[in-house]
């Protein structure tokens, strides 16, 4: 019965914590870290743990595959700099700077303190995602490409510090450096061939409802592949999300892609939703079964460990773009540079979640030797208090945008603009053309060409509020949502009269529901 009431548990606390953030400047994933901690306090859910293999391979592949997805890999290509260096040298540096001070201050041995600094050394996907999207687009794009890509290092140095740890693997320059080179080019290889297979199969797909279960299967299989070669299952996923980004405008039905957008949308706002929720009730349960050191102790290393963490990260975005501008002085990279007080905004979203616990729960009980794993339960309670404190600096993020003065980012909404007014020049264009072709009526034409002109005029007039015909389409789609909603009071009466089924309101209701979400929707305009 423990299932069913986490699952109703979960539920009813993702609600009230979304409606919560609709009503306070609160952001649902605070509210969630500390409801999940008060809930270790209820007794039923004491025993709760979170298994690491279900973050690692249930959640991160889908969660991972819908950022990939739905990022942009034009500003990726133009900010491919930035991402490889914080993906990666950024990672091991914080891995490296929390390795010594635990080892130096904590007194934690060198292999436990380096899987310490790698289980905290990437940024998370998730949190990042749900926490900075009102952000700039490019400063969005960095933040998530980064943190799509960090995870695959910091795995290949979390694998490294517990197998030399355990006593299984040896450290030398050459082991590692193969297992980088599997990790990445393995991860390559599988993410670009489940992508080339999964794009073959739905180009011979015409159900919707079956191409979206090959695109549900598509993460596991890339994760799936890239993990039986050892290789990075993160960036296989990655890699073949921004593959099927660029494929899947060709090859996806409106039908599924309608339904793929719903699906994808509920299901990762819950995964992640859920995670950050199980996150807080097992930093209780990390706390409660805290053995090796005292509760002040253990405080007191995660404001410390929290400390390097974030300062790290600020150093490294003080530092790093002045060394790179006395190497690259041209003019196109000149033109990308950002001050440095916009810099604050990347410095304060270095938010970790979920897959630094996994990491940490993942951390084996035991040695080869058989001796307890040292300071495993202190790794734990660290690593969740520091999933906490970075998560707490999204409550200082608007403020900091603020302090930060960003220019206003209107290249979306020109480019959708540009875009709207490209396709519907293309289709009136086509008319005449494709009349002939389809044998189309005369009459059939005039009303189309009136419909696609009437669109060119709003799209002309760019959501001037004065302007006739944007006034006049503002009160035909008045019109039609309010006549929409006495065609439902009329199909709702009909049923309730026994005049309809049950079967046949459903019929009609899905037009209705089609209908009103088209005019609902946000004009082109706007």
């Amino acid at each position: 019965m423990l299932g069913l009431e986490m699952v109703v548990v979960v539920g009813v606390a993702l609600v009230l914590c979304g409606a919560l953030a609709q009503r306070f400047p609160v952001a649902p994933a605070i509210s969630l870290l500390a409801v999940g901690a008060l809930l270790g306090f209820v007794p039923a859910l004491r025993d709760v743990q979170l298994p690491p293999e279900v973050v690692l391979l249930l959640f991160l592949p889908a969660l991972l595959y819908w950022e990939s997805l739905t990022t942009s890999l034009r500003e990726i290509r133009s900010n491919l700099r930035v991402v490889v260096l914080t993906s990666t040298v950024l990672v091991v540096a914080t891995a490296a700077a929390v390795a010594a001070v635990a080892h130096h201050l904590l007194g934690m041995g060198w292999g436990p303190a380096w899987v310490l600094g790698a289980a905290l050394a990437p940024t998370d996907a998730t949190a990042v995602g749900v926490l900075a999207r009102a952000l700039p687009r490019r400063t969005v794009t960095v933040l998530r490409a980064e943190s799509l890509v960090n995870d695959g290092t910091a795995l290949v140095i979390y694998g490294i510090a517990v197998g030399v740890t355990v006593g299984q693997q040896d450290l030398g320059f050459w082991p590692v450096s193969w297992l980088l080179v599997l990790s990445y080019g393995g991860g390559v290889l599988a993410g670009g061939l489940v992508w080339l297979l999964s794009s073959q199969a739905r180009r011979r797909i015409d159900d919707p409802t079956l191409e979206n279960i090959a695109v549900l299967v598509t993460p596991f299989a890339a994760f799936l592949l890239a993990d039986l070669v050892h290789a990075s299952g993160v960036l296989a996923v990655v890699v073949c999300g921004l593959l099927m980004s660029q494929t899947a405008p060709r090859i996806t039905s409106a039908a599924a892609r309608q339904q793929m957008v719903g699906f994808w949308s509920l299901a990762t706002t819950v995964l992640s939703s859920a995670l950050f929720l199980l996150v807080g009730l097992q930093g209780h349960v990390a706390v409660r079964n805290l053995t090796s050191t005292t509760s002040v102790r253990a405080l007191v290393d995660i404001v410390v460990v929290t400390a390097v963490v974030i300062g790290t990260r600020w150093f490294w975005l003080y530092t790093t773009p002045y060394l790179i501008r006395l190497v690259d002085r041209r003019q196109a990279q000149a033109a990308r540079r950002i001050g440095a007080r916009q810099r604050m905004v990347s410095a304060t979203a270095g938010f970790r979640g979920a897959v630094s616990l996994a990491l940490a729960l993942a951390v084996p009980n035991q040695l080869d030797s058989g001796a307890p794993f040292p300071d495993r339960d202190l790794i734990i309670v660290i690593t969740c208090g520091v999933i906490v404190l970075t998560l707490l600096q999204a409550v200082f993020l608007p403020g900091v945008v603020r302090s930060a003065r960003l220019p206003v980012d209107t290249s979306v909404d020109e480019e959708r603009h540009l875009a709207e007014v490209a396709t519907t020049d293309a289709a009136y264009e086509a008319i005449g053309v494709t009349a002939r072709h389809l044998g189309s009526d005369e009459r059939v034409v005039d009303r189309v060409r009136h419909e696609i002109d009437k669109r060119r005029k709003l799209l002309a007039a760019d959501g001037a509020g004065d302007d006739p015909v944007v006034l006049h389409d503002d009160q035909y789609t008045a019109l039609r949502l309010a006549l929409l909603g006495r065609e439902r009071a009329t199909l709702v009466q009909l049923r309730d009269e026994q005049q309809i089924d049950d079967i046949v309101l459903r019929q009609v209701q899905a037009r209705l529901d089609q209908e009103e979400v088209r005019l609902s929707r946000t004009s082109p305009v706007d």
